[in-house]
């Protein structure tokens, strides 16, 4: 049995989802841009930067979702896959993804972004197991806080663990485990599998992959 985890923004996507996300909000304007979209692109470039603090980020994300009703919530998000999303999933990526399932690998996307945002996303590559830093909610609509462990950097070693232990798996669990991401923010993790591959990689990662010899992957 084999392990293929996937990061999702700018990996599987050619694009951030988080980021477009604000974006699509302030284009509906439902987020006041003047308010909004400076923040949303700084937050953006702290976390290519390798600076962010996922905290104060979270704040900025996840509160917006706690001032509308889930239903309201929901009904965007289908506008957000149709306008965003599919157009960032390319030919490659939806191979690979094949590739990994036809063989009859576990796959799982782990991605920093909070699970309403991904979810939809995870479900249209045909991918069941999602890790992803998850929005508080109390009653079936969101308090604006998050729950847990953020899904990222060493975060996302921690969760990826976890959710090991619940399916009553460990890292030796698998004969082969592969991890594909675009961030330098993932070094943690890739750190941790088998056989690391750095897809279309920032600077930083991919002078690390090519000091230790990691495969490298373009999809866009």
């Amino acid at each position: 049995m084999n392990l293929a985890l996937f990061d999702l923004d700018n990996t599987l996507l050619s694009g951030d989802s988080d980021f477009e996300w604000s974006q699509f909000l302030i284009e509906q304007g439902v987020l006041d841009r003047e308010l909004f979209e400076a923040k949303n692109l700084a937050f953006y470039e702290q976390y290519k930067a390798g600076t962010l603090d996922i905290h104060a980020f979270l704040d900025f994300q996840l509160k917006p979702l706690a001032h509308h009703a889930r239903k309201v919530l929901d009904g965007w998000h289908m506008e957000f896959m149709a306008r965003k999303i599919r157009p960032m999933i390319g030919a490659k990526a939806r191979a690979l993804v094949a590739q990994h399932k036809s063989a009859g690998d576990v796959c799982a996307i782990i991605t920093a972004t909070n699970s309403f945002v991904t979810a939809p996303i995870a479900r249209e590559f045909g991918i069941k197991h999602l890790i992803a830093t998850e929005p508080e909610e109390k009653d079936g609509e969101f308090t604006g806080r998050v729950a847990g462990i953020p899904s990222f950097r060493e975060g996302k070693v921690a969760r990826m663990e976890n959710w090991l232990a619940e399916q009553g798996w460990h890292w030796d669990s698998f004969a082969q485990s592969c991890f594909y991401s675009d961030s330098l923010n993932d070094l943690p993790l890739l750190s941790r599998v088998k056989r690391p591959v750095a897809v279309d990689p920032d600077a930083t990662l991919r002078a690390h992959a090519v000091r230790e010899g990691w495969t490298i992957l373009s999809l866009h």
